[in-house]
């Protein structure tokens, strides 16, 4: 169970960085699949996929609330050993990925569909990475529709490896508007103030009900590619997989160079794909 909050951790610390994939790093942890199978069987396979899900969830709880600000201290003090770090992360499950493929004859479909998702990521961030105007967040009913409809495409492109929902999020305008959101209702929460949580609890429950929405709804559609085309899907990761890096270069901002970081960096890239390679056992 300490493994798989450990887990959800990563994910969820993942999914509030731009340019990183909270999908990819499941990918890399080897969960990928059965995660998005306890999803489509939630209600027919209950207790075993609540069993599954439910310690990652709260590992994604955790990463997603309570190291926000720890994440935040990181990137603005070691941008490279932090950056990094991820991408450790995300090339350490390569050899998992890699082992679904080995035996299998190369066909020209496979090596295509991973060149795609491959040039997606990276067209995504090096054409991508201005960021859009903000928009303000009124609670209304208007605003709960559209932080509906962001909702369901923040999870969409959240579960999908390789793409970064936050830098989604960023380039439509809503990213940190909603990071100052989730701020806010903490800070509101810790003092009891009834006005902000009310705030809080209109933007966030419309939002998070399209979350839910599009975690079932592109969950559902990723399993019968998986059924379908497993070979195309798996080229596919891996060509989102080595992508991933490429993006968050292009994405990151890495501070001043110096022997010290770089050889901090270097500790964090071997730390973070000894971590992934374990975790996916």
């Amino acid at each position: 169970m300490f493994k798989s909050i450990i887990k959800g951790m990563i994910i969820g610390i993942a999914n509030i960085i731009p340019g990183v994939s909270g999908g990819t790093m499941a990918v890399s942890m080897g969960i990928y699949d059965k995660m998005i199978h306890c999803v489509t069987h939630l209600f027919s396979e209950f207790k075993k996929s609540v069993k599954f899900l439910f310690p990652i969830f709260i590992g994604a709880a955790i990463g997603l609330v309570g190291l926000s600000f720890v994440i935040e201290y990181l990137f603005e003090h070691a941008p490279l050993p932090t950056n990094l770090l991820f991408i450790g992360l995300i090339v350490g499950g390569l050899p998992a990925m890699w082992n679904r493929v080995k035996g299998n004859s190369i066909k020209g479909g496979h090596i295509v569909s991973c060149l795609v998702f491959f040039a997606l990521v990276a067209g995504l961030a090096a054409f991508g990475n201005g960021e859009g105007t903000d928009v303000m967040l009124n609670p209304g009913i208007g605003m709960a529709c559209i932080l509906f409809a962001v909702g369901v495409l923040a999870s969409a492109t959240m579960i999908i490896p390789g793409v970064s929902g936050s830098m989604i999020l960023l380039l439509i305008g809503f990213y940190n508007p909603i990071v100052a959101e989730i701020n806010n209702f903490i800070r509101a929460l810790v003092a009891l103030d009834m006005a902000g949580l009310r705030r809080g609890f209109a933007l966030f429950i419309p939002l998070g009900i399209g979350v839910i929405v599009g975690i079932f709804g592109i969950a559902k559609v990723i399993e019968i590619v998986f059924e379908k085309f497993p070979l195309y899907a798996y080229w596919a990761i891996i060509g989102l997989i080595v992508a991933s890096p490429v993006a968050i270069l292009l994405l990151s901002g890495f501070g001043t160079i110096s022997a010290g970081s770089v050889l901090a960096g270097v500790v964090c890239l071997a730390v973070g794909c000894a971590a992934a390679y374990k975790l996916g056992e």
